[in-house]
């Protein structure tokens, strides 16, 4: 019967090591790039941007929505709303956030 424990015990000794040794996985992840906030331009903003007759100004890159406008390019603040800028850039007439030049939406 000693005999019997003494084994036990033994066989409990070396299982204990291999217990206590833990396994740590580490999961890497990119994260995705900003996306753009969703900003509601009002009615009377788009309809203001859209009848004025600027000159367009040439950008050698695509404007993006979410992007700041170029310090080259020139915008126009709306007078009955100070919220919104507007420049036409490459044709297309271009919304942008006065304060961070960002650009808010991007039409023809």
């Amino acid at each position: 019967m000693r005999r019997l424990i003494a084994l036990a015990s033994l066989a409990g000794l070396v299982a204990l090591p291999a217990l206590a040794q833990t396994t740590t996985t580490t999961i890497v992840t990119q994260e995705a790039a900003p996306v753009a906030a969703v900003v509601a331009v009002p009615a009377p903003v788009r309809t203001y941007v859209t009848q004025q007759t600027i000159p367009s100004v040439t950008y050698e890159r695509q404007i993006v929505v979410g992007e700041p406008l170029p310090q080259a390019v020139e915008y126009h603040v709306i007078p009955d709303n100070d919220a919104y800028g507007y420049a036409v850039v490459n044709g297309q007439r271009v919304i942008v956030d006065p304060q961070t030049r960002s650009v808010i939406e991007v039409y023809d």
